[in-house]
C-alpha cells in the first residue's frame, strides 16, 4: 500500500498511532517536499503546530529505520510565488499531485482537501475528528481535584496553585525540574488533541505562543523568542457554580432583567469574574433570553444553546457587526482590555442590546476610570447601569451608575453646577464616586464615606423661548454669542476662586485662535465676555459659530467674543446706565431699575421679534402678553443694547 499524507495528518499525529496499531504496517509512505516546506515555515515562525508536525515526521523516520514502514520523499519545494498563494490552495494542489503521480492513496484530516481530492478521482482516506476514546493527556498527571492551575517551565520544578478562590497557595509538585524534551512531548500531545477533539481548538497561534482550549482547560504554550524558555501553563475551573450561590444574587437578577441592562463585573485577576459571568449567562439563558458571548480566547463554560463567538478577522468590531444582525437579548463580553473592546461594548449597549462585560480592576474607581478614559463621561450611565465588584470569588458590592446636574461633591462653591455621573452603593444608598469634567479632564473623584447621594436634578429638556426671555436662533448674521442659560446671578464686587480657574481655561482655549492677549471677564458662573484682537474674532467664532460652540460645550460656560476695540471704547467713554424710562421712538420704551431692563413694545404683544441696533442684529426674543421683554440688567445682552443706545444707534424691533 502506498500512502501520501498531507500537512494536516502530520500535525494531527494519528498516522503514527495507526501504524503502531498495525493498520498500515509495511506500507510505503511518500511525504511530499511541499509538506516538509510548510511545516518548516510554521516552525520558523514560532508556531507550535510546525514543531508538532516535524516531531511526527521524525517518528515516521524512526519507524522506517525499524523497517516497520518504507519512507520516501518526493516532489520539489514550493517557490516563493506558490508560498504566497498557499491560502488559495496552491501547496495543497502540489501535495495532491504527488498522490496522482504515484497512484497512491491520499490521506488527510482536512475536509476541504478530502473533497477536492475525491473530485480529482483520488482514493482518499479521510480521518474524521475523533469523538470518543480519548486517553488522558500527559499534563493531567499534574492535576488533582484541588488544582486550579499548573506551571511547567524548562529547568524549573513544576508547581501548581491549589485550594479555592478564597484560599489559594502555590505548591511545588516535585523536586525534579522539567526538561525541554518533556515539554515538547506534552505540547505535541496537546496540539494533536486540539486537532482531533470537537471540544478543542487553537485560540491563538503566533510566533512563540500558542493558546489552546480543550474542554474546560485553557493551555498556553510559550517558547523562544516570545519567552526566555519553553513554558506550559494550564488553567481549569474546579467548581461549577450557579448564580444563586453568590451573595446578592437576587439584587443582580433584579438589575440585569430590568430595563437597566448594562452590567460590568469588575475585580482583580483571579477574583472569579469569569465564573460569575458564565453563571449570569446560564441564568439568562434559563430565563428564556437569547444569549451569545464575545471572547478571546473562548473560555466560558456555558450550555450548548449559548453560542460563543471570538474575533472575526482579528477584530471584535467585526464580531459586533455580525451580532447586530443576529439580534440576541444579551451578549457576554469577556473581557474588556483594548480601546476597541470598550468602544464595541458602548456601541452595542447604546444600540439597545443587553451587555454584560468583564473588566480587570482593583476597585470600582479603577473600573470606571478605564471606561471614562475612552468614552464620554456623560453617557456612562447609559452604557453601564450596574457594577458588580468581586474579591476572592465573593460579590462584595453592587453599584448603581446614574446621571444628574449638580456641583460635584467636595468641590465647594468655587465650581459651577454641571453634568455629573454618580456611582452609588445600591444597598446603602451611599454616594461613592462623582465623575465630571474639570479643566479639560475627566475626573473620577471618590466621595467621603457617609455622604448621601444627591437627589437627581430634573432631566434637562429643550423648551421654546419663554415669554420675555431672549433666544439666539442658529445662523443669524452678525451674532457672535454662544451661551447656555444662566443658573446663578452675576456676582457683584466679590471675587470667586472658581472664576479664576474658568478664566484661565477660557484663555487657553481661545488662545489657540489668536496670537494677541485674551482678556476674560466672568459675568456669572456660566457666562463670560472675551475680548481679543479685532482681526482674530472671525477665526475664534468659526464658520456658523462652530469654534466657539465647541469651546462652550467643552467647558460648560457661555462665551461672548468681542473685538478689543469695544473694550477700548468702553474705557475711553464709559457707557451711562440710565435709571428710569427711555423712549426709543415708534412706541418703544426702555424701563430700567437696579436689576432689570424691560423693553416695552405694546404693538408687538405675543410676537417673536428680532432686536436690532442700527443695521446689526442683537438677539431674538418673545414679547409677552403685556407687551414686555424682560432682561437682567447686568446681562451682556442688556449692556450691549444700552451701549449701542449711548452711541446714538437706533434700537428697533422687527417681527420674525
Amino acid at each position: 500500500m502506498i500512502l501520501v499524507p498531507d500537512t494536516s495528518v502530520l500535525i494531527d499525529g494519528r498516522i503514527t498511532s495507526m501504524i503502531k496499531a498495525g493498520e498500515y504496517k509495511g506500507a510505503t509512505i511518500i511525504v511530499p517536499e511541499a509538506v516538509i516546506a510548510e511545516l518548516e515555515a510554521q516552525a520558523n515562525n514560532g508556531r507550535e503546530i510546525g514543531f508538532s508536525g516535524l516531531s511526527e515526521l521524525q517518528s515516521l523516520c524512526r519507524m522506517a529505520e525499524e523497517k516497520t514502514i518504507e519512507l520516501k520523499f518526493s516532489g520539489v519545494r514550493p517557490s516563493l510565488e506558490q508560498v504566497k498563494l498557499a491560502s488559495g490552495g496552491e501547496i495543497d494542489s502540489m501535495i495532491r499531485g504527488i498522490a496522482i503521480e504515484n497512484a497512491a492513496r491520499f490521506i488527510t484530516s482536512d475536509n476541504v482537501q478530502a473533497e477536492v481530492a475525491r473530485a480529482k478521482g483520488l482514493d482518499v482516506i479521510y480521518l474524521k475528528p475523533q469523538i470518543t476514546d480519548f486517553v488522558p493527556l500527559g499534563i493531567d498527571q499534574f492535576f488533582d481535584e484541588h488544582t486550579i492551575a499548573v506551571y511547567l517551565k524548562e529547568r524549573v520544578p513544576p508547581s501548581a496553585k491549589k485550594g479555592t478562590i478564597n484560599d489559594m497557595k502555590l505548591v511545588k509538585i516535585r523536586d525534579q525540574p522539567v526538561s525541554e524534551y518533556e515539554l515538547r512531548n506534552l505540547a505535541q500531545e496537546i496540539l494533536e488533541r486540539a486537532k482531533r477533539d470537537p471540544d478543542g481548538f487553537i485560540e491563538v497561534e503566533k510566533r512563540g505562543i500558542t493558546v489552546v482550549q480543550i474542554g474546560s482547560m485553557r493551555i498556553a504554550i510559550a517558547r523562544r523568542p516570545f519567552s526566555d524558555g519553553m513554558e506550559i501553563t494550564a488553567v481549569r475551573p474546579i467548581v461549577d457554580v450557579t448564580l444563586d450561590t453568590y451573595a446578592k444574587a437576587d439584587l443582580i437578577k433584579k438589575r440585569i432583567i430590568s430595563d437597566r441592562r448594562g452590567l460590568i463585573i469588575a475585580g482583580s485577576p483571579g477574583a472569579g469574574k469569569t465564573t460569575l459571568a458564565q453563571s449570569v449567562a446560564t441564568y439568562l439563558s434559563d430565563s428564556g433570553f437569547v444569549v451569545k458571548t464575545m471572547e478571546a480566547p473562548r473560555e466560558l463554560q456555558v450550555p450548548d444553546q449559548i453560542t460563543q463567538y471570538t474575533m472575526l478577522d482579528g477584530s471584535m468590531s467585526n464580531t459586533a457587526d455580525v451580532l447586530m444582525l443576529v439580534r440576541p437579548d444579551f451578549v457576554i463580553f469577556d473581557e474588556l482590555r483594548k480601546s476597541e473592546d470598550f468602544s464595541v461594548f458602548a456601541d452595542m449597549r447604546l444600540a439597545g442590546l443587553g451587555m454584560v462585560g468583564v473588566i480587570h480592576a482593583n476597585s470600582v474607581q479603577d473600573a470606571l476610570q478605564r471606561f471614562s478614559d475612552r468614552e464620554d463621561f456623560s453617557v456612562l450611565s447609559q452604557i453601564i447601569n450596574t457594577i458588580v465588584f468581586l474579591e476572592k470569588g465573593v460579590v462584595t458590592r453592587v453599584y448603581d451608575v446614574g446621571f444628574t446636574i449638580k456641583v460635584p461633591e467636595g468641590m465647594g462653591s468655587e465650581m459651577h453646577i454641571q453634568p455629573v455621573t454618580t456611582v452609588t452603593d445600591i444597598e446603602t444608598g451611599t454616594l461613592v464616586l462623582d465623575v465630571f469634567r474639570y479643566d479639560g479632564q475627566t475626573i473620577v473623584m471618590p466621595v467621603i464615606p457617609g455622604t448621601p447621594a444627591a437627589a437627581p436634578a430634573p432631566t434637562a429638556k429643550a423648551v421654546p423661548a419663554q415669554s420675555g426671555q431672549p433666544g439666539l436662533p442658529a445662523g443669524k448674521p452678525g451674532s457672535s454669542l454662544a451661551s447656555i442659560p444662566d443658573v446663578t446671578p452675576r456676582a457683584q464686587a466679590e471675587e470667586r476662586p472658581g472664576w479664576k480657574l474658568n478664566e484661565k481655561e477660557i484663555q487657553r482655549e481661545i488662545g489657540r485662535y489668536t496670537d494677541g492677549a485674551v482678556d476674560v471677564e466672568m459675568i456669572s458662573d456660566t457666562k463670560a465676555v472675551v475680548y481679543i484682537d479685532d482681526k482674530d474674532v472671525p477665526a475664534a467664532i468659526g464658520k456658523g459659530g462652530k469654534n466657539v460652540s465647541a469651546i462652550v460645550n467643552k467647558i460648560g460656560i457661555g462665551i461672548d467674543i468681542k473685538p478689543r476695540s469695544d473694550l477700548e471704547r468702553q474705557h475711553a467713554q464709559p457707557a451711562a446706565k440710565p435709571e428710569g424710562e427711555i423712549s426709543l421712538g415708534g412706541g418703544i420704551k426702555i424701563q430700567t431699575d437696579k436689576k432689570q431692563l424691560v423693553i416695552i413694545a405694546p404693538d408687538q404683544s405675543g410676537k417673536i421679534v428680532d432686536v436690532f441696533a442700527g443695521k446689526e442684529y442683537l438677539f431674538t426674543a418673545t414679547v409677552n402678553d403685556t407687551g414686555e421683554i424682560s432682561l437682567a440688567k447686568n446681562s451682556s445682552i442688556a449692556q450691549e443694547m444700552l451701549r449701542r443706545y449711548q452711541n446714538n444707534e437706533t434700537i428697533r424691533l422687527r417681527p420674525v
